[in-house]
């Protein structure tokens, strides 16, 4: 077997940890002796050991002594500094093992070609860029953080089958559904894989939507409310404090409490560029931008979004607000039932991952 083979099944470990890991990337490693694998894992959740140190721990017993003539396969750099864990280099080292092959680079300053040089001149064999664009894409979330100093921005909307977002009048304020409850639960599972949510002061004020993970296992992330002027009040959902939430506003008389942060907000700038450095800030490496059509198209002006996730349902409003406009390149295209989603990514200058 080669070395991409192996790097495969580190990518497939490295998948188990994703979400838990954040802000940490997630990262898969495996040992391998005469082609045997003797030993994987992937990060546990943030705070917890690193791949490389599952991994090893993993071994058993009677291949203990294997070890140091094995060779490790791990999907992005070795860390050589103490955060919450020790560095895992040390680690490398201290059980003699002779060759490590590395997907890729780590963007972090605090790593940044410092694992691999430690490891090398420790007299090891490291190898790196093994499916490299595989394991930068694996953890698109961390590098896009780092490297560009801002979260990874998806946007998200569903569209009637003629073109608009919500009808032209509402009876209640609560959600317009478009698709159907599949499409629904799946919006939920990918709330529950990003580390922040965002939506604007009309949906919140037309929908009240409690912008959460309702029907599926997983993390709710982070609300993230555009409230200039302090229209939405505590009857709304999202100020339930049963989640935590950022609200961004112009207002200057506000309490902020244990779960409900209030950060003072200049709307008349480039206001997507003010939500990507407050979320730099609070070290949150992902968002879903959920809002409406105004919030959503000036992400899209901006040209301040990385990926889109748009569905297409068969409801029929003839007048409303219309969907967003946007153009990037089709990378993936499935029906859920009736409904269609379309996935692009933003390739345009400055944004490939």
């Amino acid at each position: 077997m080669n070395h991409e083979t192996y790097m495969k099944r580190c990518l497939e470990l490295a998948e188990n940890g994703m979400r838990a890991a954040m802000p940490n990337p997630s990262v898969g490693a495996i040992l391998v002796h005469k082609n045997r694998i003797i030993g994987e894992g992937h990060t546990s959740a943030y705070g917890g050991p690193h791949s490389e140190v599952n991994c090893i721990n993993s071994v058993r017993p009677e291949d203990r002594h294997l070890i140091s003539q094995s060779t490790l396969y791990v999907s992005l750099e070795p860390c050589s500094h103490y955060g919450k864990t020790p560095p895992c280099c040390d680690l490398i080292i201290a059980h003699s093992i002779p060759k490590v092959v590395v997907g890729t680079t780590d963007p972090h300053e605090k790593v940044a070609g410092m694992g691999i040089k430690k490891l090398r001149e420790a007299g090891k064999e490291v190898t790196v860029g093994v499916l490299e664009a595989a394991c930068r894409e694996s953890n698109r979330r961390f590098f896009t953080f780092h490297e560009k100093k801002r979260p990874y921005i998806i946007l998200k909307w569903a569209s009637s089958a003629d073109g608009f977002l919500s009808p032209e009048k509402r009876d209640k304020i609560e959600p317009v559904w478009i698709t159907n409850t599949y499409s629904r639960q799946l919006v939920h599972k990918w709330r529950s894989e990003e580390m922040a949510i965002l939506a604007g002061t009309q949906t919140v004020l037309d929908d009240n939507p409690s912008l959460d993970v309702r029907n599926w296992a997983g993390p709710s992330p982070t609300r993230i409310i555009l409230d200039k002027s302090g229209k939405i009040n505590d009857s709304f959902k999202v100020k339930d404090q049963k989640i935590n939430t950022i609200v961004l506003t112009e207002q200057k008389d506000f309490t902020t409490l244990d779960k409900l942060l209030y950060e003072q907000t200049d709307y008349e700038g480039n206001m997507p560029q003010a939500v990507a450095n407050l979320l730099y800030r609070h070290n949150l490496l992902s968002v879903m931008v959920e809002g409406g059509s105004k919030t959503l198209q000036s992400f899209i002006n901006a040209g301040l979004w990385d990926e889109a996730r748009i569905f297409t349902g068969t409801t029929v409003f003839g007048t409303g607000v219309p969907s967003p406009k946007i153009s990037g390149k089709l990378v993936a295209k499935q029906r859920i039932l009736d409904d269609e989603l379309q996935i692009l990514r933003n390739y345009g200058t400055g944004n490939n991952i």
